[in-house]
């Protein structure tokens, strides 16, 4: 098989996977993010406090490549973007550095809110505790999820009890974004596996079959490449670096 026919089988399969997890989307009930009662609602006062922070962790961590504090990056209109495919050497192919890249960026997005969090459910109770209720909070853990077109933090075994004559108990907190990271990952993912293994990659047909998406592709001296993905329709990014078989005329 030649090497063009080779990439395209990448694409392909890529296509076909994120393809698959949009069905499921569609065919999976979804949890309703609109809650009654906002401030005084503790699911509504958790997305009060809370949502604006997630929303910021998930936008800077895209921006940077999949990590809130990048280590092995490059500096690229003002961001830090992470290698997530690298070589130091010349003519050389890229070893992936996030081979788990959706576990990886789930564990920098949790990482990054659960103090937050914590501070968020404490307000909370303290909240109700001054309106008269005698609330008590039990401390669950924090989970992030990417799905198709959502992030989901959810905090599993938090528990409000609030007594004010009768007395009701309030659980399963979550937040979520409409966020198309899940699908930028696929993507990228993708786009890595030609960079180890061609040492570039060919960018054209991921947009030619998401008519919303756009993949740049920029050169830097040293032989890195930034690419960067966008949704055309709400502006979300995605963006990282590679720097794979540098000095070699890349795909065109």
């Amino acid at each position: 098989m030649s090497k063009k026919g080779q990439v395209t089988l990448f694409i392909i399969i890529a296509i076909v996977i994120v393809g698959l997890a949009v069905l499921l989307y569609q065919v999976i009930p979804r949890t309703s993010t609109t809650v009654s009662g906002g401030a005084d609602n503790p699911q509504g006062f958790l997305e009060t406090c809370l949502k604006e922070h997630v929303e910021e962790t998930v936008k800077t961590i895209s921006l940077q490549g999949g990590n809130f504090e990048p280590e092995l990056s490059i500096l690229y209109q003002s961001n830090e973007i992470s290698y997530l495919c690298y070589t130091s050497e010349n003519f050389k192919l890229c070893s992936n550095q996030q081979p788990l890249l959706k576990r990886h960026v789930e564990s920098e997005i949790k990482e990054n809110i659960e103090s937050k969090a914590e501070a968020c459910f404490r307000q909370m109770e303290t909240s109700f505790d001054d309106r008269g209720y005698n609330a008590v909070l039990s401390e669950g853990v924090t989970r992030v999820e990417l799905l198709p077109k959502r992030v989901v933090a959810s905090f599993d075994n938090y528990r409000l009890t609030l007594t004010k004559g009768e007395t009701e108990t309030h659980e399963s907190f979550n937040v979520i974004l409409n966020n198309n990271l899940y699908e930028f990952v696929g993507i990228t993912n993708s786009i890595l596996s030609w960079e180890s293994l061609y040492g570039d990659a060919e960018t054209t047909t991921y947009m030619t079959y998401y008519r919303d998406l756009k993949v740049e592709k920029h050169k830097q001296q040293d032989g890195s490449t930034i690419y960067i993905l966008t949704d055309r329709n709400t502006e979300n990014k995605f963006q990282f670096a590679s720097r794979s078989n540098a000095g070699s005329p890349g795909l065109i």
